[in-house]
């Protein structure tokens, strides 16, 4: 099988992807962030024999020296390299300039001059900002709300323009807040509960606690970068991946404390509250474009299959509070 390029694969999602598609038979080359600890992120917690089966990579996504040599002897990519976490883009918007923008279009031109097949592009459902229509579909303005959303948004655009400029064969996917074993504790859910876990508290702090989320289990979405992949009939598409299911963070944090047997008591800190026009309140998606053209559902589906995601994802953190979940740095 013609091997397939991976940007971030040392990632959350990325990581889960590599599992997958190398158990599907996929030729997988990995793109992992050079370091001077050799290591390769949470592929280095995946099955060594999946590693073993993995040709890994080591660049930066900065660099078209990088991204020139990562391409060699592959035809397909999948692009998920990104930095992420909205609160820390506030702080240095230019850092995410440099690996969102920069970065994807470095791949976009290595991908044009070797003649790749297929690139499947990651975007976000933070580019929509605060829509007006619920569910949301992919024809909904994008709005840039936070300077992570904004890079995104160009990352998204240059994608697109080297569609209807060159004819590369990219195809957008925009998965809505998706969750599962190995997520950055920056996320709202690893963070919720790594603090429930093992705080010796009765309470915790969060940001707001009022706006809505469609939470998708990690399985599914890699699932739809597979589908997005194999179908070369959607050049230029946008397609939205989400459950379709929305849960106020509020009614999240207390499913969680229940999944973990906790009473615990959630206070929203104005300190760790987006700025006032920076808060998107609600992303809803709306999953009929994936349905209808990727032929792809959800297995983890509403208030149950949430319930099941979070109770998979507290007992892997449960397993592996030893590689990051359980520092105190973290329990404030």
């Amino acid at each position: 099988m013609k091997k397939v390029l991976i940007t971030g694969s040392d990632g959350f999602i990325g990581s889960h992807l590599v599992e997958h598609l190398v158990k599907k038979g996929y030729s997988v080359k990995a793109f992992v962030y050079y370091n001077s600890f050799n290591k390769k992120g949470w592929l280095d917690e995946i099955d060594k024999k999946i590693l073993a089966e993995t040709e890994i990579f080591y660049g930066d996504i900065r660099n078209i020296d990088s991204t020139n040599l990562a391409i060699k002897n592959c035809r397909s990519v999948l692009h998920l390299a990104s930095l992420i976490g909205i609160p820390y883009s506030y702080d240095t918007p230019q850092s995410y300039l440099d690996t969102n923008i920069r970065g994807t279009l470095n791949i976009l031109q290595s991908s044009l001059n070797s003649k790749i097949e297929n690139f499947v592009h990651t975007s976000t459902s933070e580019v929509y900002g605060k829509s007006k229509i619920f569910p949301i579909n992919e024809n909904q303005p994008l709005v840039g709300k936070s300077p992570y959303s904004a890079s995104k948004i160009a990352a998204d655009q240059l994608a697109y323009s080297f569609y209807s400029s060159f004819d590369l064969p990219v195809r957008i996917i925009r998965p809505f807040n998706t969750y599962g074993p190995r997520q950055s504790l920056r996320a709202i859910i690893p963070t919720i509960i790594s603090q429930v876990l093992y705080s010796e508290r009765d309470y915790i702090k969060l940001g707001s606690l009022n706006p809505k989320r469609d939470l998708t289990f990690v399985t599914d979405t890699v699932r739809a970068f597979e589908m997005m992949l194999l179908n070369n009939k959607i050049n230029g598409e946008v397609i939205n991946i989400g459950s379709g299911f929305e849960i106020q963070i509020k009614n999240l944090a207390n499913l969680i404390a229940k999944c973990c047997g906790k009473n615990i008591k959630f206070i929203s800190d104005k300190q760790r509250i987006r700025p006032l026009n920076s808060e998107v309140n609600r992303l809803l998606c709306d999953n009929k474009k994936a349905k209808k053209i990727l032929k792809w559902a959800p297995n983890y589906t509403k208030l149950k299959g949430l319930e099941q995601g979070l109770k998979e994802t507290i007992e892997w953190i449960k397993n592996n509070s030893d590689i990051s979940y359980r520092q105190q740095k973290y329990i404030k």
